[in-house]
């Protein structure tokens, strides 16, 4: 049943004390943007959209609604599996109705399986009965106005990398819809572009580094990229810079500390948890979630449509997690449960695809999953290399990237953007960056060839991880949810343990079953050989590398011997 959607209405504010109710109208204040809808939701599960890929910013995709929750929708990429599903809300400037694309020649990525020359729209929607979401459900969704006109495709400005906003990049305007520009990081991959207003801090025209003194992070592969010149730039790319006139100054967000929020929690997107803010800067918030430990706090930006204001979830008609109790929690006679402290089991690290988990292998809590990158996977990445070349080869972000600075187009480098950008910051002598943290970054293809270095070494070694070139802390990067666990927990492991174990490993879901039909449990798992894994249980390699290195890592945990192992002794913790 689908709500009506008011200004505040639903809002009980009389019971709330004078300094509350002023904190109130500040942020709804503030949150202007995000603030309440002025209409319902009418999205219905199963209509098609196209929309914006948010793990690839220049990328739009034919969209399916899997679910609605107040104003908010799970959308479904058409083709591929729902551990690629994410939220937005349903006035979100990233959706588009049906031929939208065609209209505004943008290209559309069509669902896997089907040739871009043969798909249309129309005949899509009839082979499969399939609705198309009406257009009156996409409001006029600028509230800047036009844009500008001396923005243009192509144009040069700096810009703040988000994933990383301590670095100020040389960047591009490589599309606009409306009042939006999409930024792109001269000779870096779309994975790191980003949609935001005209108006937005994260941008500023060419020279602003130097004019305030900041490191501006040239391009990869320019060469001698601390005496980086943009004179010399623009006349090698054959650009133009924009009008510095045409930037204007957005007023501080107006945040502070102690105020009070509803947030999506990024590591479980399907919730919005009370949270509170504890720490401000420029751009952005650090939020913390009301009866959870500190660390889980974390930065978010203050233009970000996943923050609203106190009342948004009961306006909207979504449901709010309120802080919990120790005591609030009931739990029944045998009934498995999560054991992170304050976990009610809802949600998986592996996205949509599992609605609930009952262990640290799937909580998106849980201190072995904690520093992941969570909830959403990247579709394109995990494609052949062969497919998303064929994919992105048409793409305007793409060719903006390949051009070098002789005004040639070549292939880009595929060194990993933060180590050259920490090369960058050292020779500038900024060295107060996290270099640790930069470099833990490795490509699919660098991951498989040192997973699969391992399991051919293991063979020849009576201890694999002294003589490989990586030790276990490398390792332990790779398979982030093995660095924790012992020998002797896992000796203890069910077979339910074992198999969901298995299935947290990314590629390997399709496996569990493999290994809940053969009831291995836990000590029967730490005795498994790679010919038992690929020969026996018949598993191709791809997945057979990361389960056998996983095995390994728990035999060399060095808290368990192995001759405890195999005599099947009983292990205690």
């Amino acid at each position: 049943m689908q709500q009506k959607v008011g200004r505040m209405q639903p809002v009980v504010v009389h019971e709330l004390p004078m300094k509350s109710l002023k904190v109130l109208v500040d942020i709804i204040t503030i949150i202007k943007d995000q603030s309440f809808p002025e209409h319902e939701n009418g999205f219905q599960i199963g209509m098609r959209l196209e929309g914006i890929d948010p793990r690839h910013p220049s990328v739009f995709c034919v969209l399916s609604v899997a679910e609605v929750c107040g104003y908010r929708l799970r959308l479904h990429f058409d083709g591929y599996l729902s551990c690629y599903d994410f939220w937005t809300n349903a006035g979100s400037p990233d959706i588009h109705p049906v031929g939208w694309c065609e209209k505004t020649k943008h290209e559309l990525h069509i669902p896997k399986g089907y040739r871009k020359d043969k798909f249309v729209w129309m005949d899509y929607l009839k082979a499969y009965k399939l609705q198309n979401a009406p257009k009156k459900l996409f409001r006029n969704r600028s509230p800047n106005g036009p844009m500008s006109k001396e923005f243009q495709v192509g144009m040069k400005l700096e810009a703040v990398d988000r994933k990383n906003p301590s670095l100020v990049c040389v960047a591009t305007i490589a599309d606009i819809v409306e009042d939006r520009l999409l930024v792109h990081f001269d000779n870096w991959d779309d994975s790191y572009d980003y949609w935001c207003d005209v108006n937005s801090p994260y941008v500023q025209p060419v020279g602003w580094c130097q004019e305030n003194g900041r490191t501006l992070i040239a391009p990869q592969g320019y060469p001698n990229p601390e005496n980086f010149s943009w004179t010399e730039y623009l006349e090698a790319t054959q650009t133009n810079a924009v009008p510095a006139k045409v930037f204007k100054m957005r007023l501080p967000h107006g945040f502070l500390p102690n105020m009070k929020l509803e947030v999506v929690d990024k590591r479980n997107p399907r919730l919005i948890r009370v949270a509170t803010i504890v720490d401000v800067d420029d751009q952005r918030v650090k939020v913390h979630f009301d009866g959870w430990d500190h660390k889980y706090d974390y930065w978010v930006e203050a233009d970000s449509p996943d923050i609203h204001p106190i009342g948004w979830c009961d306006v909207t008609g979504h449901p709010l997690e309120v802080p919990q109790r120790t005591n609030d929690l009931k739990i029944l006679p045998g009934q498995a449960v999560c054991p992170t402290p304050g976990c009610r089991g809802i949600g998986h690290i592996r996205g949509p695809r599992y609605s609930g988990h009952h262990s640290a292998f799937g909580c998106p809590y849980s201190d072995m999953n904690l520093k992941k990158e969570a909830t959403l996977h990247d579709r394109l990445r995990e494609q052949t290399q062969a497919n998303l070349e064929s994919e992105s080869s048409h793409s305007k972000s793409k060719s903006l990237c390949s051009l070098n600075f002789n005004g040639k187009h070549e292939k880009v480098n595929s060194q990993p953007r933060l180590v050259q950008q920490a090369k960058c910051l050292k020779i500038k002598g900024k060295e107060d960056i996290d270099l640790d943290n930069l470099f833990r970054e490795y490509s699919v293809e660098q991951a498989q060839q040192v997973l699969h270095q391992s399991v051919l070494m293991s063979t020849v070694s009576a201890h694999p991880f002294r003589d490989l070139p990586l030790g276990r802390e490398q390792h332990c990067k790779l398979l982030p949810g093995v660095a924790d666990i012992r020998a002797s927990q896992v000796a203890r492991w069910t077979v339910d343990e074992v198999a969901e174990f298995v299935q947290s490993l990314l590629g390997c879901e399709e496996h569990a079953k493999c290994f809940k039909k053969e009831q291995i449990d836990g000590k029967a798992f730490l005795l498994l050989t790679q010919t038992d894994i690929v020969k026996v249980m018949k598993i191709k390699l791809g997945p057979a590398l990361k389960i056998y290195n996983s095995i390994l890592m728990f035999r060399h945990s060095q808290e368990l011997p192995e001759e405890d192992i195999a005599s099947g002794q009983e292990v205690r913790g």
